[in-house]
């Protein structure tokens, strides 16, 4: 398998969107949806949305990730990152968000591994479970917009606090 360059494959629905990363068999997936700018994704938000997150989302270029799914294989994070960057630039969304169940330790550091910045909690108000809040910002300015936003495992919003 060395040496080999996945194809990816891109399904789109009205709101909804999909690429799937293959070779000669399923290499990994990653879907999601576009996020509206009126805010409603951010319900739930433990604390104030950080300033460079909220006017990003309010632009409309804000997508999500409902699921990032991979086979193990020494390349997964170049095809992860493949994955992520082209749902996001199909969207031209400049900024990938997901929800993680905090208690599920092993995809965190993942998804960390990955990029993705940590900027707090967020809770549903229907149901129980507490929410790690993660973003994955596309391209070097949105990255320095988002600097200073990684929070700790434990905190509750920006810095840890």
């Amino acid at each position: 398998m060395e040496g080999l360059r996945e194809d990816l494959v891109v399904l789109r629905r009205p709101g909804f969107a999909m690429v799937i990363a293959e070779t000669d068999s399923l290499r990994g997936c990653a879907f999601g949806f576009p996020v509206g700018g009126d805010g409603s994704w951010w319900l739930g938000f433990d604390g104030a949305l950080p300033r460079s997150i909220e006017q990003l989302a309010v632009s409309g270029n804000v997508f999500a990730f409902a699921d990032i799914l991979l086979r193990p294989h020494p390349q997964d994070r170049e095809v992860a990152r493949r994955v992520q960057e082209r749902l996001l630039t199909d969207h031209q969304a400049t900024l990938g968000v997901t929800l993680m169940d905090r208690a599920d330790r092993q995809a965190l550091a993942a998804l960390r591994s990955l990029r993705w910045l940590d900027i707090g909690e967020l809770r549903r108000p229907a149901g129980a479970t507490t929410f790690r809040a993660l973003v994955l910002p596309l391209g070097e300015r949105t990255t320095a917009r988002l600097e200073g936003l990684v929070t700790t495992s434990g905190g509750g919003g920006p810095g840890g606090a």
